[in-house]
Parts: C-alpha cells; structure tokens; sequence
C-alpha cells in the first residue's frame, strides 16, 4: 500500500497547487497545516525541509530511490509529482518541455509579479502609488499573455498540466491584482472551465475553514512581510 506523502500547507495561491496536482492525481497525502501568519514557517522542524521557510512542501516516504525524499518550492513539487504519478507531464519531449517552459513562466513571472501587485494593493502599510502602478501594469501585461495563448490552445501547454495547476491559483485572487476577467475572454473561459474540476475545488478547498477571514494583527504582518524574518532565518 502506497503510504501516504507529508504536505506542509497553507492556504495561499503556492499551497492550492499541490492541493490541486494531489488531488487530480489521487496521490494519498497528510496535511500538515504551517501557519504563516502565526509563524509557523520559522520552526526549526519545518526549516530542515523547507530552509527558504516558504510553504508548501512535501516529504514523500516512497522517494524515487525507495528512500524518503523531501522537497520545497511549489514548482519543484509539481515536476516531482508529475514525474512519480506520470500524469500531467508528458513523456514526449517536445510536449514535456512546452509544459516546463510555461511552469518557469508562472515560477519566475506569474507568481512574483501577481504576489507584489496583490501586495501593494491589499497589504502594504502605506500607498505607494508607483508600486502600485507598476505592478498592477505587469499583472495586465501577464494577464494579457495568458489570454493571447488561451486564444490558440484550449490550456496552457496543450493538454492540461501542471502548467494550469500552477497558474490557476494565482488567478482566483484577480480582482485584489486590479484585473477583470471580462477583459480577458479566452483567460476566463479557462478559468471558469478549471474551477468546476472536483479536484480543483477539493484542492482550493483544503484547510479553507482554517486559513480564510484572519484578521492581519501586527504579529500576523511580521511573521508575512516583517523585518525580521532574516534573524528568524
């Protein structure tokens, strides 16, 4: 029997994605829930998997050895699963490095851009209006090359991937990025077909009733965004 893999998760737009690719592929899994606002991440068990201490993460007790294996950063995971499951990640070259690309496209430009537009917009102590325009700005421009792609292909990379696992989530908070989605056709049409998956709603739904409708106190703000977190490191 399969046993199943440790999953250090939060409800953020990094945590839905493996929520999502574990439950697409009903790979068993143990939720182990990292509290960010409360400072969880910075607990020297959880830093011996995750040392960026950034959630999520995974220990996976059938590595690809037989041994234990753990991992951190979202993306990573993802390719990981792909690989352990063979689903979601193509075998093909061609197709399998289509999907790759557009995961470093979420990794190094939709999860950032997306995050510090989100920031500025809903989380910064003070308005800045120039943060604030150049990341709304950039959201538009990302949003924009989601829709000129979603127009030619019905997902992301062709079938549907990791790719899409990984993009959605940083989606469903469009409107704290400044963004309407009736701006963006062929974006909303994938959007709203990926959210009536069952996985992708038993996915975003994990651990909702715990990590939604916080109050953002001083300790919460510190432990997220606050100066001290190199000396927590």
């Amino acid at each position: 029997m399969t046993e199943p893999i440790d999953f250090y998760y939060w409800s953020t737009p990094n945590g839905w994605k493996i929520g999502i690719m574990l439950e697409e592929t009903e790979t068993p899994y143990h939720v182990i829930p990292v509290d960010i606002m409360a400072g969880e991440q910075f607990k020297p068990e959880f830093l011996a998997i995750s040392p960026n201490n950034k959630m999520p993460a995974i220990v996976d007790p059938e590595g690809p050895d037989g041994k234990p294996i753990s991992l951190f950063e979202s993306g990573a995971i993802l390719w990981y699963l792909g690989e352990k499951t063979g689903r979601f990640l193509p075998n093909n070259s061609r197709d399998r490095y289509t999907v790759i690309q557009w995961l470093m496209f979420q990794m190094g430009g939709v999860g950032p851009m997306l995050g510090q537009a989100h920031h500025f917009r809903q989380y910064a102590p003070e308005t800045i209006p120039y943060a604030i325009n150049r990341y709304t700005n950039e959201a538009t421009r990302l949003y924009n090359v989601l829709n000129k792609r979603l127009a030619e292909s019905e997902y992301v990379a062709g079938d549907y991937s990791i790719a899409d696992m990984a993009i959605l989530p940083w989606i469903v908070p469009y409107e704290r990025q400044g963004q309407n989605l009736a701006d963006y056709p062929h974006l909303q049409r994938w959007f709203e077909g990926l959210k009536v998956r069952p996985a992708v709603q038993r996915g975003l739904a994990i651990l909702k009733d715990r990590s939604v409708n916080r109050d953002m106190d001083e300790e919460a703000r510190d432990n997220l965004f606050g100066t001290r977190q190199p000396e927590k490191r």
